[in-house]
This record gives C-alpha cells, structure tokens and sequence, in this order.
C-alpha cells in the first residue's frame, strides 16, 4: 500500500460543532455494545448479594407497606375505590422503574469512565443501556401486584394492553431528564447527590400515596406537566379503571415528556465532545 492509499483509507474522527444531528444509525451499527452493556448492568446488580433479583420484590413491597400504614390506615387517604396496598402498589412499580433509569442514566457517563476515555462509540448507547437495565426489575415486581389483583379479586380492565405504553411513557422520561443530568454529571459532581433529594421531591408531586381528583380541577393541566403524573394514573387508569381514562393530564404528560427526550438527546450530542476530556 502506497502513501496515496493509505491516506484515503485513515478515518479521521474530530469533534462536532454546535446544535450536531444526533446520527441515530450509530445506535443501530453499535447493538451488540448496547447489548453487552445491558447484560452487564443486569448482572452487576446483584452481584454478590444475598437475596439477589429478591432486592427487585423487597423494595416497592416494604414501601407500600409503610404508605399503607401511615397514609392508608392512619390518615385515611382516598385510594379511588380500590384497597390501599394494591392503589399504592400500582403506583410504585412504574415509578421504581423510573427512579431506577432516572439515576443510572444520569450516572452512566461518569460509572463508564474507563470505556468513553479509551475507544469510540455513541455516547447514547451508555445512558440508553442504563435506562433499559431497569426493565427487569420492573418485570419482576410486576409478579406481586398481580398476586394482590388475585387476593382482592380484581380483574384487569379491558385497556390493560395500553400498560406498555405507560411504561415506555415512563422510560422516555427518564431516559430524556437522564440525558440532561448525565452529560451536566461530567462538569459538576453535584449532579450525581442531587438526584435523591430530586426524587424525593419529585415523588410527593406524583399521584403515589394520593388520588389526582385530590388536585383542584383548574390546575389539572398544570399538574400533569409532571409527565410522571400521566405515567401513573394511566397506569392505574388501564389496570384498575380508576380515574377518568386519558385526557388533558396525560396530553400533558406526553408532551412534555417528548420535549425532554428530544432536547436531552440534542443536549448530550453537543456536550458528548467534551466527555472523555472531563470525565
């Protein structure tokens, strides 16, 4: 090979300018690394632990015991007609899905430090992979809540195949402020301890341990721009039938929710250039 030849075959990666396209291909071109990510994160979880996957059922069941105590029994909180353990459960499976992706999506840049500093590839793919990861869990505790269905004699309603859509609804959100929170986690540190004051916050401003119809009907709409407020009462709209079904809160929800997903991942490609230099 020749001087001539060996110049024409050399790729020259350099780092874009500006508002850049976000190249969606490369997601595709780079899956097997998405899947290998996925798999690790998976396995990584409970690695060494003793109660392994169970840590996925321990969770959301020891906190709707203590909502039902203290919110159902003590302070006697509406639950829309349906029991309390299964009104806050139905709750908390969508919204441990979300806190999860939210807070590995947001720490996936800086936890793979090792592999964005020493070869390329899609900076999605790490927040992304991270997001997914979570979906077992979710698959897991999922089993419970259908258990309880079965203790109280609830029958899903006939919209209970609208469910994926409520929990893709979740994942977009959390992939879409995970995108913001991840590529912000390179420059400032303090991203990564504000996140569980954030969701904490975050969780007494979603309908879990109250009903919506709690809000006062003027300020609906403003109370769905929380596109978790969609998520969990579409949640439990399409399982149990409580509520009032779709409408302006979870046009809302959407809408927002589309709106951080999009900027986020416009975000992250115009800051991705300076990863490996920061991180």
């Amino acid at each position: 090979m020749n001087l001539q030849e060996a110049e024409s075959s050399t790729i020259l990666i350099t780092p874009a300018q500006g508002w850049v396209s976000l190249h969606l291909k490369e997601l595709w071109e780079y899956r097997e690394l998405f899947y290998f990510l996925v798999w690790r994160d998976m396995k990584v979880r409970y690695k060494q632990t003793i109660l392994g996957v169970a840590w996925a059922i321990l969770q959301p069941v020891f906190t709707m015991f203590v909502f039902t105590v203290f919110f159902g029994w003590l302070a006697h909180m509406p639950s829309d007609g349906v029991p309390y353990p299964i009104f806050a459960y139905s709750a908390l499976l969508p919204w441990q899905l979300f806190v999860r992706s939210l807070t590995a999506s947001s720490n996936s840049v800086v936890a793979n430090e090792n592999l964005i500093t020493k070869v390329y590839f899609p900076r999605l793919v790490a927040p992304l992979s991270a997001t997914v990861a979570g979906v077992l869990d979710f698959a897991i505790a999922s089993v419970v809540l259908f258990v309880m269905m079965w203790f109280y004699h609830i029958v899903p309603t006939s919209a209970v195949w609208l469910l994926p859509l409520f929990v893709l609804l979740a994942i977009a959100t959390a992939l879409g402020v995970g995108l913001w929170l991840s590529a912000l986690n390179v420059q400032y540190r303090d991203v990564g301890h504000a996140i569980p004051f954030l969701t904490q916050i975050w969780l007494f401003v979603t309908p879990i341990v109250y009903p919506s119809s709690l809000v006062p009907e003027p300020w609906r709409i403003v109370y769905g721009l929380n596109p978790m407020v969609g998520v969990v009462e579409g949640f439990r709209w399409s399982l149990l039938g409580t509520g009032s079904g779709p409408g302006g809160i979870l046009t809302a929800s959407t809408l927002v929710a589309c709106a951080l997903l999009v900027s986020g991942m416009f975000y992250f490609r115009r800051m991705e250039q300076t990863f490996a230099d920061t991180v």
